[in-house]
């Protein structure tokens, strides 16, 4: 009976494959709305898909949306294509997106949007920042790329109107996955070389696609922190990229950045070579031929399996790592509360604080002996006022002045008893305020009654 059990892992591989092997559910499209969207360190996205009954969570690994235009976030309406499967850790099932369109409105448009807000409040475009444009330039450095009419236009403007001015292209892609970065490179080589009074940034017409490098914000940073002025020169006088908001002047097309640049002497020159334009296709279509065949290889059943193992595998690997930094946190957290009570009881314990116990129990015994001596010596001082008033009841003196006389010998003793008397001896009287010098006549003995 046992053996007709399954593990919860061999279900949920059972599952797992079957759900793999779906047709219907290897390309999937969905509507729904992001919420709970999570931008991982290591460039990973976790978010959940909702309507208005359902939730669905999904995922999209780095190397897909590295080459998002707009940035996702909570609340953002979209149109997502990608695939299901099973979480097999989790034991759910979830979407796997590969990409990401807004709802209602371009992925491009949205992003320029969303760039051109975050720029403006960072003061990219404020006017106070712009750099005069010289009258005479004597050195012109052009970023564009080499194969573009824009070059050409540039070149033939500039020589005609002032052909003593120097010209020097420092040329750039201009079109695809790497031109924005490979625009950012080339302005950042011009201000290196230190030669240029100003530079002439563009490309010729296109679609919002061909336009799009002039859209990327490590071209905006480029031209901000330039130390050269920047004129922008970017498609037609209708296109209105995030360079040309930068820059310190605009240009309506090329031609005009090179009659804005210097002074009218020459009429425009010849266009650049169609040869060149039609190498530049037949390049573009073959790129595209073998993208296709690249997408066909990715979605072939040979690469399925071992792709969504990977996939399977960076997600766990991303739990973990929140775990470990999780208790990573919570262990620092301990030490330091170890740390402080260790430190509370050496402060108690510091030779400094004892030192500091003991002096305040010295000023609080020493008051208290203060004030113990205090009232002993009134104490003693009360005793001795009653000494003196009981002595005083008792002193000679005292009694000589109520009408008494003590009675001396003639060696200055006191005469205690008559019986000590003969006749005829002699005796002396003190009284009070006199000395009277005496003879016995008789002593006669006195009864006690």
């Amino acid at each position: 009976m046992i053996e007709r059990y399954l593990s919860v892992t061999a279900i949920t591989k059972y599952l797992k494959k079957k759900i793999d092997m779906d047709p219907h559910l290897k390309h999937v499209w969905i509507k729904g709305e992001i919420s709970n969207f999570k931008h991982h360190s290591r460039g990973h996205m976790y978010f959940t898909l909702k309507d208005e009954q359902t939730r669905l969570q999904a995922v999209m690994f780095a190397r897909n949306n590295r080459h998002l235009k707009f940035q996702l976030e909570s609340g953002l309406n979209v149109l997502i294509k990608g695939h299901i499967s099973v979480y097999e850790p989790y034991g759910s099932y979830q979407l796997y997106v590969t990409e990401v369109e807004p709802d209602g409105t371009g992925a491009l448009y949205l992003a320029y949007e969303q760039l051109k807000e975050k720029l403006r409040n960072e003061g990219y475009f404020k006017e106070e920042r712009k750099r005069t444009i010289p009258v005479y330039p004597q050195h012109i450095g052009i970023v564009t790329s080499l194969s573009g009419a824009a070059v050409r236009d540039i070149i033939t403007t500039v020589n005609r109107r002032h052909p003593s001015t120097r010209l020097t292209v420092i040329p750039a892609l201009v079109q695809g996955t790497e031109a924005a970065q490979s625009i950012a490179n080339a302005i950042q080589r011009a201000n290196e070389l230190n030669m240029f009074d100003v530079l002439i940034v563009g490309r010729g017409g296109g679609s919002l696609e061909e336009l799009w490098s002039f859209n990327e914000k490590v071209v905006a940073d480029a031209i901000y922190y330039s130390n050269l002025p920047v004129i922008s020169a970017v498609g037609h006088e209708t296109d209105t990229t995030i360079s040309d908001l930068v820059a310190d002047l605009r240009a309506p097309t090329p031609t005009s950045a090179a009659e804005l640049a210097v002074p009218s002497k020459l009429e425009l020159h010849e266009t650049i070579a169609a040869h060149i334009r039609t190498l530049n296709k037949q390049l573009n279509y073959q790129l595209k031929e073998q993208q296709a065949r690249l997408k066909r290889l990715d979605e072939s059943y040979a690469f399925r399996y071992p792709k969504q193992s990977l996939a399977d595998k960076e997600q766990t690997f991303d739990k973990l790592y929140d775990r470990l930094i999780d208790q990573m946190d919570r262990l620092v957290h301990i030490k330091h509360e170890q740390y402080e009570t260790v430190d509370n009881r050496l402060h108690v314990q510091h030779p400094a604080q004892q030192v500091a116990d003991w002096k305040e129990k010295y000023i609080k015994l020493n008051e208290q002996n203060h004030t113990h001596m205090k009232t002993l010596y009134e104490q003693n001082v009360e005793r001795y006022r009653v000494l003196i008033d009981k002595l005083s009841l008792v002193n000679p003196l005292n009694i000589m002045q109520r009408g008494f006389a003590i009675p001396y010998t003639d060696d200055e003793s006191i005469i205690r008893s008559g019986k000590d008397l003969q006749k005829d001896d002699s005796l002396r009287l003190r009284f009070k305020d006199s000395l009277v010098d005496c003879r016995v006549v008789d002593v006669k003995e006195i009864e006690d009654d």
